[in-house]
């Protein structure tokens, strides 16, 4: 019930606080960004586009970054700089100072994530990283229900001037947050950063079968889409299931985020296990679409019971998905350019997800049976891919990657 070393219990406890003051701010921010800031909710998606095109971008190059700073390093300045950000959101109006905000955020948000996934790789034992990573994703999970609740009982007030007062809170909490970032133990690779130079032979754009293999997670990713897109929309335009369902739906995934992530990451310690995990998690995507597509056509509680069915199977993807991508992570990042290939593995997930919203919802809504049955498809041949991939970037790991680099050992030290 406890996460396997006092170092991992911390960044657990890190995570809970991280998503709580997150979580604050997430769960008013459309209230926030309309009634505050003074914007239409066009405005809102474009201005969120733009910052997500701008992290894209800049992704590998600030993975690089952190690897020359130092893991933990780029994590707590970022962390400081992201509690500041939020404590100037009630100063901001218009539709430009919106976009700035939140390009800043977003590039804080990117290289900070760069460094907290380097900082985890590099400081946790390796036969102890992934269910470590699967306590502090039950942790977040946690964090977030909090920060909702809290957030949800600002927007009971219907005040403007509480709404006002919501990102001082986040930015409250994310303070505490960063304070307790600076202080964890410096990692391998805090004590000895990458020096400019330093490194030989291709950089992490380079390893095509990485770059693939990430590709292949972010499509087995798309269980999100489903989750929290697809499905509500099927429930509420197909079915006659009644809308507050969805917030049983809901419920009924977080509980199993928190409860179940660790028994869904165990045993999770090399590449085959890792596509093992991704074998499960499609099996349970595929499920979820066989279940739910056929609620077009029943009534009633058995409506009700297939689309709730229909959510536990894809918050299974979702667990064993999440388990196998911090199989890959552990296995397949050189141990000298961690922070770099944090960077690609988002570009990677990105161009396998970012078409998925838009596609998904087509085929399910209009396209039904076929419709449904395509998207278990792509996520099939996706799922049939990455053995492949697998071995291609363990490969170049083998011929370019630094000293004990891959599956085959680590060079990385706990404090």
């Amino acid at each position: 019930m406890l996460p396997p070393t006092p170092l991992a219990r911390r960044l657990s406890a890190q995570s809970v606080l991280f998503a709580t003051g997150e979580g604050v701010f997430l769960t008013g921010s459309a209230v926030f960004f309309t009634q505050v800031v003074g914007l239409s909710a066009t405005q809102v998606g474009l201005g969120l586009t733009i910052a997500g095109v701008v992290a894209f971008v800049l992704a590998v190059p600030l993975g690089r970054a952190a690897d020359r700073v130092g893991p933990r390093r780029t994590w707590a300045v970022t962390a400081f700089a992201g509690a500041g950000l939020y404590a100037l959101w009630p100063l901001i109006s218009g539709f430009g100072g919106f976009v700035a905000m939140v390009v800043a955020l977003e590039i804080v948000q990117t290289a900070g994530s760069a460094g907290r996934g380097a900082y985890t790789l590099d400081a946790l034992p390796r036969g102890e990283r992934v269910r470590s990573l699967a306590f502090m994703r039950a942790a977040l999970n946690i964090g977030f229900t909090v920060g909702a609740g809290l957030g949800g009982l600002a927007l009971a007030f219907e005040s403007e001037a509480v709404i006002r007062a919501v990102p001082w809170v986040t930015a409250a909490v994310l303070l505490v947050n960063a304070v307790f970032i600076a202080r964890l133990p410096d990692a391998a690779h805090d004590r000895a950063p990458v020096a400019a130079g330093s490194q030989v032979g291709p950089g992490a754009l380079r390893n095509r079968g990485f770059l693939a293999l990430t590709t292949c997670d972010g499509v087995l990713g798309t269980n999100q889409v489903l989750l929290n897109i697809v499905i509500p929309l099927w429930l509420v335009q197909e079915t006659d299931a009644p809308p507050v369902l969805l917030a049983w739906l809901f419920g009924t995934n977080t509980v199993m985020a928190v409860l179940l992530q660790v028994a869904a990451a165990r045993g999770v310690d090399s590449v085959a296990s890792s596509l093992r995990a991704a074998r499960i998690s499609a099996g349970f995507f595929v499920l979820s679409c066989l279940v739910v597509l056929v609620t077009h056509d029943t009534v009633g509680w058995v409506t009700i019971a297939l689309v709730w069915l229909g959510h536990v199977t894809v918050t299974g993807a979702e667990l064993y998905q999440s388990a196998a991508s911090w199989g890959f992570m552990s296995e397949l990042s050189d141990p000298e350019r961690r922070g770099e290939y944090q960077g690609a593995a988002q570009l990677g997930r990105t161009g396998g997800s970012v078409w998925a919203p838009a596609l998904y919802t087509f085929l399910a809504v209009d396209g039904g049976t076929g419709g449904w049955l395509l998207i278990a498809a792509i996520v099939v041949v996706a799922t049939l891919a990455m053995p492949a991939a697998a071995r291609a970037a363990e490969r170049h790991l083998a011929e370019h990657g630094s000293s004990g680099s891959g599956a085959a050992g680590s060079t990385t030290t706990s404090p």
